[in-house]
């Protein structure tokens, strides 16, 4: 069963890193991006008369940042512990902030990492390929998620 990793993020520039970067290790393939919260949340949940949510399939991570328009990351992850079907679908913080309170509002609402991006292109590509291999083939997901 091929496990797929979701990236949330607003920066075309960094999604373009980070494609780069998990294509290094064969996981660009696995990947689906969502431009903001709301977008990551219509995938997730479905919306309205089209919700699809039985039919798609959860990620086995979702890496997301924390400034995005329309709803940042902070919203995005209390939508995302509140709902049953999501509620423990791993999500790790990838963003630039390193401010003490984005970090523990992050994991007081249920964030499972915290990591800053790297500004090197070689560190950055070094942290996604990790991120890709744990995720991807080290974790234990709970019956039914990330397949």
């Amino acid at each position: 069963m091929e496990r797929t990793i979701m990236l949330v993020e607003d920066n075309p520039d960094d999604i373009v890193l980070a494609k780069r970067a998990l294509k290094k290790c064969n996981l660009a393939d696995n990947t689906v991006v969502a431009n903001d919260g709301v977008e990551a949340l219509e995938f997730l949940l479905g919306s309205g008369e089209n919700n699809c949510e039985e039919e798609t399939k959860l990620p086995a991570v979702i890496l997301m940042d924390l400034k995005m328009p329309r709803m940042d990351g902070i919203e995005t992850l209390k939508k995302l512990r509140d709902n049953s079907r999501t509620a423990h679908l791993p999500v790790v913080i990838l963003t630039s902030s390193d401010e003490d309170r984005d970090i523990q509002q992050c994991y007081q609402l249920g964030a499972n990492s915290y990591l800053r991006k790297p500004v090197d292109f070689n560190k950055f590509v070094e942290v996604m390929q990790l991120l890709g291999i744990y995720w991807l083939t080290l974790n234990e997901l709970p019956g039914g998620m990330g397949v």
